[in-house]
């Protein structure tokens, strides 16, 4: 039997068989959509960038319009099939996909398929980095020990409100808070919640934005895209970030005092 084991691991000039294992293979197999992904997104970055721009929206607004008022159906399915594959790849031009949105079906209901789309794009990105990565991180961090141990369970502690925190904040990258949840295990049904309730705030002022381009378009103006750091717009979004910390600050308050 234990000749058998030998023949089976060598091959017949006697040197030992270096062909793949399952379960390098299957994991190959787990990270190719994360794979794929990030080179969609690097490519993107040097090809895209001209195509989905402001001044392409401007030169291609008359056309837009007349393909929306003859194929309405259509237009939305297409446009919230765009919007997903921008946002599942990290394209640049999410930004005027969501100005385009307002633009195209205004404020209602371009909000709602705004935040449909980039729902599931962030879905998507999140689903991939998850299957490839994040599944085997988390596990490591829940079976490691010392300071890894403890973030992790502070996380687990507070994923809600962490979700909706790095939601609300306009300083956290869209592609970072798609991936950091991926990564250290937070459920698909929190992260498609607390994603599709945490970007409305931005997605309306945005989509607002994109509403009134007709007007700006015929002032030969750009619009104003730092609109949402004004303070009427900033410190209720900030307010919303506040009161998503908040519970995170009290369970912090009485680990201490029950320490």
């Amino acid at each position: 039997m234990f000749c058998d084991k030998q023949n089976r691991t060598k091959g017949d000039d006697g040197m030992t068989d270096m062909t793949e294992t399952p379960g390098e293979a299957n994991g190959l197999l787990r990270r190719l959509p994360l794979i794929a992904i990030l080179t969609v997104a690097l490519i993107g970055a040097f090809t895209l960038r001209d195509f989905l721009s402001f001044e392409a929206l401007a030169e291609n607004r008359e056309a837009l319009i007349g393909f929306r008022d003859a194929n309405m159906v259509l237009t939305v399915a297409a446009f919230i099939l765009i919007y997903v594959v921008i946002v599942a790849f990290s394209l640049p031009g999410a930004t005027i996909a969501t100005l385009t949105g307002g633009f195209l079906f205004a404020t209602f209901p371009g909000a709602l398929f705004n935040i449909i789309a980039a729902t599931i794009g962030a879905t998507m990105i999140f689903m991939a980095a998850r299957w490839g990565l994040g599944e085997r991180l988390a596990a490591r961090m829940d079976s490691s020990d010392g300071a890894v141990k403890r973030i992790k369970t502070a996380i687990d502690d507070n994923q809600w409100e962490a979700l909706f925190l790095i939601r609300l904040v306009p300083a956290v990258p869209f592609f970072v808070a798609n991936l950091v949840p991926a990564l250290v295990g937070v459920p698909v049904f929190r992260f498609v919640v607390s994603t599709f309730l945490g970007i409305i705030p931005g997605a309306v002022v945005y989509t607002s934005v994109g509403a009134g381009l007709g007007e700006v378009f015929a002032r030969g103006e750009t619009p104003d895209l730092g609109i949402i750091f004004e303070p009427h717009i900033l410190l209720p979004i900030l307010g919303l970030a506040a009161l998503a910390a908040l519970p995170i600050a009290i369970k912090a308050l009485r680990g201490k005092k029950g320490v």
